[in-house]
């Protein structure tokens, strides 16, 4: 088997869902092909070819699947989008930005579908309907309230999507064959619960193991200071959601493989939304044992993976924010983007009063930078040229033309950002890896990844990260944590 196939088996094994539609597994010992999101059993590396499109398996000789239906893999026809759509759904149903036909008709617009159309293609690829899902995710994260917290039972009603504490209690009742009430109480007999009016602490769980110290680190050297808190032990920020503003601190529980996220109770009202992007800030979501033995095949990454096998790729709480700090620090050191980055907030970032000296801004909004001039940014002693270019990435935010969102096309967002003025591939996927959660972004161009790899051209570079793939993003946060020597 070529290297490239290989790549292509160790995304397939991983079942991971950003890989679907990149690329399609043809069975030999069947006949079938199938997507990488295939539930069926994982054959044989021997029996497996791979294809860049259903044309190409089907010229082969090879029929469709008929559980995982490649027709609905992302990439094809509109229509077909079926997997992608699905995806969409269930992250905005868990942010909790899907409220009935409303929400379903939006997502229905931006593929040109009815929402007839997508209750079906939910059906089709969950077995349940949109309705049942939300329900289900609804139920879910009103159970973990009532057992982690002492939120009164109607702000728990709320807080997980039911727009009645009536139709709260119905759906408990009939789902899980007691009252919350009930649950409450079963669950204040085991952990005593510390009650704070002002805030309440939720588990977000990870698979071990956990590299906590190493991702307070990467964060803390890129703090933005008023927006942003990093101790040794905790991370904190002020938190904007629509029109809800707070503060959250994320600590380490071990024992429990698990994150404690505090936070105000003015932001209960969006917490499906807070909890997705705790996760994705944290990468709460990786599996490690997958990505350390691909990894670790390669004699150069080997020590240093074996040697931290808990090493997360930091996510972004926001993709705005994110972005403008990716410009801020390009072709600069990490110090002087950061000092760049807090002269940022202080100048645009709204203020907001919390307990903590340290927490005083909030970040600012695209709309609040779309607003600003280049001599506004510039007398902070930003470039005019990244200024210009912060200007644009605000309009494009506001006008809806990018979206730096898990699940979008990273082709396409490429694209959009590459068009935009001053930002490269070096930024793009940069802020593909952080942003968009891509596993295998890889900015080529960076110095400190080839450096490290012995002082290599990013055409070589580029080379040598084949054997990395399709975990490319969490080679690189090895290699920038690590002097790697290449003669050893």
């Amino acid at each position: 088997m070529t290297q490239r196939e290989s790549i292509y088996y160790n995304a397939y094994a991983s079942r991971d869902p950003r890989f679907d539609g990149v690329f399609f597994i043809g069975v030999t010992s069947t006949g079938i092909y199938c997507r990488p999101i295939c539930p069926a059993k994982t054959p044989k590396e021997a029996n497996c070819h791979f294809f860049l499109s259903a044309e190409a398996a089907e010229k082969e000789g090879f029929r469709p699947c008929l559980r995982c239906r490649p027709e609905l893999a992302p990439g094809n026809a509109p229509v077909d989008d079926a997997h992608r759509i699905t995806h969409l759904i269930v992250q905005r149903i868990e942010e909790g930005l899907i409220e009935g036909d409303t929400g379903l008709e939006e997502i229905a617009d931006q593929f040109e579908l009815s929402s007839r159309q997508i209750r079906r293609i939910v059906q089709k690829e969950l077995g349940v309907s949109p309705i049942e899902l939300m329900q289900t995710r609804r139920l879910l994260l009103a159970k973990q309230l009532l057992t982690e917290t002492q939120l009164p039972i109607t702000e728990v009603a709320f807080a997980s999507g039911f727009s009645s504490l009536r139709r709260f209690n119905d759906a408990f009742s009939s789902r899980y064959g007691m009252p919350p009430t009930r649950l409450r109480k079963e669950a204040a007999v085991g952990d005593k619960i510390i009650f704070d009016s002002k805030t309440s602490t939720l588990q977000l769980t990870y698979r071990p193991p956990y590299d906590w110290g190493g991702i307070l680190k990467f964060l803390s050297m890129r703090t933005l200071k008023g927006a942003e808190w990093v101790t040794e032990n905790f991370y904190a920020r002020t938190v904007r959601l629509g029109n809800h503003k707070g503060w959250i601190k994320v600590s380490h529980a071990p024992q429990k493989n698990a994150l404690l996220l505090e936070f105000t109770h003015n932001l209960t009202a969006v917490l499906p939304a807070l909890l997705g992007r705790i996760r994705n800030l944290f990468d709460l979501s990786a599996r490690p044992d997958l990505i350390n033995a691909q990894l670790m095949q390669d004699k150069l990454l080997e020590k240093i993976v074996y040697a931290n096998p808990g090493l997360r790729v930091p996510g972004a709480f926001d993709g705005f924010e994110l972005a403008v700090r990716a410009i801020l620090g390009q072709q600069i050191t990490i110090k002087a983007a950061t000092t760049l980055a807090c002269r940022f907030v202080e100048a645009f970032g709204e203020k907001l009063d919390t307990p903590f000296p340290e927490l005083h801004y909030l970040s600012p909004t695209a709309e609040s930078i779309a607003k600003a001039t280049v001599d506004d940014i510039a007398k902070l002693g930003i470039v005019s040229a990244r200024a210009k270019s912060i200007i644009a990435l605000a309009q494009a935010f506001i006008s809806g033309e990018l979206r730096l969102e898990v699940g979008m096309h990273l082709d396409k967002i490429i694209k959009q950002l590459v068009s935009l003025p001053g930002i490269g591939q070096w930024t793009a996927h940069y802020i593909a890896m952080r942003a968009m959660r891509w596993p295998d972004a890889f900015p080529k161009e960076d110095i400190a990844v080839r450096n490290n790899l012995g002082g290599v051209t990013a055409k070589q570079a580029e080379e040598m990260s084949q054997a990395w793939r399709p975990w490319r993003s969490y080679a690189v946060l090895h290699i920038w944590q690590n002097l790697i020597k290449t003669n050893e």
